[in-house]
């Protein structure tokens, strides 16, 4: 962290293995912006609200795996939230760790979605639409981006503040450059360098 943070001069977030405050203000002092928990938080929710105040809220990102599951009485909004790259279900109604994760004091949330990650057929946008419309806080959306259209849907249809693109970028696909230009001129408020 402290050597992308050396050579890297715009804001990032750094996630995998938080499982204290320790580790989230050692992250920081590092140079990271923001901190994602994700697995150590589902299994210890005080883990949000511990960072929340040890590093504040805008810098405590509250990371979800969701998958798709049949409407129950404990998953009733029919996305349940996974972790271990989705092979452990949770028995978590994701709509409701979402509001939980923001009352905690997550400064945001990023809603991976299991089903749609690594497709490149477009985000989950129901999933993302649902829980950007039940909390205040920004929602990153995640899993599925193949194509400039999805970030435009996601954005729009979808409801979220920000979307992450991975393979599209990472195997030379696309830059981000190009990405932002395509949202810029379809309306959508970019941060483009010229």
């Amino acid at each position: 962290v402290e050597e992308v943070a050396a050579q890297v001069f715009i804001p990032f977030s750094v996630g995998g293995g938080i499982r204290s405050v320790k580790d989230a203000t050692k992250l920081r002092m590092a140079g990271a912006e923001k901190i994602n928990v994700n697995s150590a938080a589902v299994k210890r929710k005080e883990l949000i609200a511990e960072c929340a105040q040890a590093v504040g809220s805008q810098s405590t990102i509250l990371s979800m795996d969701i998958l798709k599951v049949d409407k129950s009485a404990t998953i009733p909004s029919g996305y349940e939230i996974v972790i271990n790259g989705g092979r452990s279900p949770m028995g978590i109604d994701a709509l409701q760790w979402a509001i939980d994760g923001e009352k905690l004091g997550a400064g945001e949330l990023v809603v991976n979605s299991i089903d749609a990650d690594g497709t490149k057929e477009g985000y989950e946008l129901s999933l993302t639409r649902m829980i950007a419309d039940a909390v205040k806080i920004p929602v990153i959306a995640s899993g599925g981006a193949g194509k400039p259209e999805h970030l435009y849907e996601v954005l729009t249809e979808g409801h979220a503040d920000a979307a992450l693109v991975a393979s599209m970028t990472h195997y030379g696909e696309y830059t981000c450059h190009e990405l932002k230009e395509y949202l810029h001129d379809r309306g959508i408020d970019t941060r483009i360098k010229y």
